[in-house]
């Protein structure tokens, strides 16, 4: 196990599958060497490496209709649609308490991928030196347009999977030879370019041109990465969850959330077995 990693696609919502498998190794008390998360999966890897089940998929569903949560009031006081504050400060320190003590003493590697907004290039901070307030968090999950540039030691960052969205290559560059991916869009899923990115990328070009070069990537970058990991699965150097159907990133049906969040468990215990293989664990 010490040789494999543990990969966590982005994707806002559709995170909460993830939380699901996450908290079926939990329950196996399986507990990853290196980990990466890329936008909201770095919030359930917080949640993982703190081991709190369930903690990741109450937040998700319990305050996706508070307005402090997510709403567009939340643009007058702090240019985003998410309340900054709220989401990272007040939830984890006051609300859904994380256990800040376990999460510090985790002995192995969490890594939380960001997008240097000024060079275009992806970077990998450690998640157990952020400070209470989530700062390097908020700058995994900043989406352009729906959050404003977050500031980490006075250089501004936005959501990392812009730069790399399933950074698996930085894993086996690290000397990791096998990988537990866990995806949050259904297999077949090849991503286009959306409105939504066309939009931003008008408006950030001139502040920002290197991070508007690397959206333009970033679909292929993504379609071909999904190949990769598919390949290192057939090679049996990967080990791939992923939904069998999608949900919204930014799904407000919490009937569906929840409904999500149980497949990531089912399956995840489906192939609890077949995983320890993998691992070298039975």
């Amino acid at each position: 196990m010490n040789e494999t990693s543990l990969i966590l696609e982005g994707g806002t919502f559709r995170t909460i599958y993830t939380s699901g498998v996450l908290d079926a190794l939990l329950r196996e008390e399986i507990m990853m060497p290196y980990i990466i998360g890329i936008s909201a999966g770095a919030i359930n890897l917080c949640s993982y490496i703190s081991k709190q089940p369930e903690r990741t998929m109450r937040v998700f569903t319990e305050y996706r209709h508070d307005k402090r949560y997510v709403g567009m009031r939340n643009f007058l006081t702090e240019r985003s649609l998410f309340g900054l504050d709220f989401g990272w400060n007040v939830l984890p320190n006051q609300l859904e308490l994380f256990d800040w003590q376990t999460f510090r003493s985790y002995e192995g590697t969490a890594l939380a991928g960001v997008t240097n907004a000024l060079t275009g290039e992806v970077e990998f901070m450690d998640v157990q030196t952020m400070d209470t307030d989530s700062q390097l968090l908020r700058a995994t999950c900043a989406i352009p347009v729906m959050f404003p540039e977050i500031k980490l030691n006075g250089v501004p960052y936005y959501d990392g999977g812009l730069a790399d969205p399933i950074p698996v290559q930085h894993a086996i560059d690290e000397g990791y030879e096998k990988h537990v991916i866990v995806l949050t869009r259904p297999k077949g899923y090849y991503k286009t370019i959306d409105r939504q990115t066309k939009a931003a990328m008008q408006l950030m070009r001139k502040k920002y041109p290197k991070l508007v070069d690397v959206m333009l990537e970033r679909v292929d970058r993504y379609n071909e990465t999904v190949a990769k990991c598919e390949q290192l699965e057939r090679e049996g150097k990967a080990f791939i969850f992923r939904p069998p159907y999608g949900i919204e990133g930014m799904e407000k049906d919490v009937v569906k959330m929840r409904a999500n969040y149980r497949l990531g468990l089912h399956e995840a215990t489906l192939r609890m077995n077949d995983l320890k293989e993998f691992l070298g664990l039975n």
